[in-house]
């Protein structure tokens, strides 16, 4: 995503049981903090430096996603919002239009 690379090999993560879900970018966080979890019997106030590390990864992750999301989204609103000139056939009579999700409605007469 966005030029990263994967630092943890598929070896390691195998090695490392890492889940397939979790298998992403910060999969290289992910594998110190199970093994921290793991010596630690998963005490809710251990292994916070590698959990936060982790869940910023993750959620630097996401951002991206969304404004990738984003720009999709607006990309594919200005194709739908295309004003498109239609030609009544009965009185010869230019209106522009712009295509909304309800439908064609007239904006201006030219």
């Amino acid at each position: 995503m966005g030029g990263k690379e994967m630092i943890a090999t598929q070896e390691e993560m195998v090695k490392a049981r890492v889940p397939m879900g979790s298998r992403d970018f910060c999969a290289h966080l992910l594998i110190p903090l199970n093994k921290c979890r793991l010596e630690n019997y998963y005490l809710p106030w251990k292994c916070v430096d590698e959990r936060h590390s982790y869940e910023k990864c993750e959620y630097e992750i996401f951002l991206e996603r969304m404004h990738k999301m984003k720009a999709i989204r607006e990309a594919v609103i200005d194709v739908i919002s295309y004003a498109i000139i239609i030609i009544a056939p009965t009185d010869r009579e230019c209106c522009l239009f712009r295509r909304y999700r309800s439908g064609l409605v007239c904006r201006e007469k030219v």
